[in-house]
């Protein structure tokens, strides 16, 4: 977790006195992380959308993030109000705006884990000219991304059916077993055996037969 989201849970917090919150910036903001060489750092989601559709247009940002607020009618207010209460899809227009318009080197993998106003920029890293980007490009990201999520689909379908095979292949019997079976179960069902089981619980039954009545 980044220091600014600690420092800000903490500052939040029902439980810090007033003393602590006099000292929180000693505390919880270390000197040697800089937020301000993120271009999105004081940036308004209103004043990002005026850049890039500025310098682009709805069309390229919708056909590039697949977004419908860029579709639909599209206009800056109406976009402003829907990505402020979607954050998947905020963060996914400010990412566009730090590595597409800004053309920032992407981020570490660390880095890349944090939303994008929360991400640290080095200070060796100064914003670029805006990429040049087109429909056609877009079209042919697209089908790039359809064909990797079919190719993982397979994949998966592939290690699904091994799972359903391995699952009916234990589920069979041996020939043999079935019939056993089915003569264990007429033995136990014969009268037969019944009254040999009978005859084996009762130790008295043979000396029952030898008693001579005697008028």
């Amino acid at each position: 977790m980044s220091g600014m989201r600690l420092y800000t849970q903490a500052r939040n917090s029902p439980s810090i006195s007033a003393y602590s919150h006099h000292h929180m910036l000693d505390i919880q903001m270390p000197d040697e992380i800089n937020y301000f060489n993120n271009p999105l750092h004081g940036l308004s989601l209103k004043n990002l959308l005026v850049e890039i559709i500025d310098h682009y247009d709805f069309g390229i940002l919708f056909a590039y993030l697949n977004i419908n607020c860029f579709k639909t009618n599209p206009s800056i207010v109406s976009s402003v109000k829907f990505l402020k209460k979607t954050d998947w899809a905020r963060e996914r227009v400010e990412a566009f705006y730090l590595y597409e318009f800004k053309n920032l080197p992407r981020a570490s993998t660390e880095q890349f884990e944090l939303p994008p106003r929360e991400r640290v920029v080095p200070d060796d890293q100064k914003p670029g000219e805006p990429a040049i980007l087109s429909l056609e490009d877009a079209e042919r990201l697209r089908a790039k991304r359809v064909l990797k999520a079919a190719a993982r689909g397979n994949k998966s379908g592939h290690r699904s059916n091994q799972d359903k095979n391995y699952a009916e292949q234990r589920k069979i019997k041996p020939a043999n077993s079935d019939r056993k079976t089915q003569k264990t179960y007429r033995d136990e069902a014969s009268p037969s055996s019944s009254r040999s089981t009978e005859k084996d619980n009762d130790p008295w039954a043979n000396s029952r037969k030898k008693v001579v009545r005697i008028n």
